[in-house]
């Protein structure tokens, strides 16, 4: 099991573990990003200080410190 920071580009996994409290923990579920969901790194910055991921149909742009919250296993 990883973070979701530690994947690359057109890497696929499934979100085993949200690690987050409060406003951030509730964002993502609102955003569909929940244990189970599968997802696709879709891009990530040159810096990596944020990435986009496709969760179904929905693109998400999210901080790699926020990532680091995701426990997800490769797919």
């Amino acid at each position: 099991m990883i973070t979701l920071s530690e994947m690359n580009a057109g890497e696929t996994a499934v979100v085993i573990r949200i690690e987050a409290d409060g406003e951030l923990k509730q964002r993502l579920f609102s955003l569909g990003l929940r244990k189970g969901s599968h997802l696709k790194i879709k891009a990530t910055s040159i810096a990596k200080s944020t990435m986009e991921i496709e969760v179904e149909s929905t693109l998400l742009a999210l901080r790699f410190e926020e990532a680091k919250h995701i426990a997800v296993q490769r797919a």
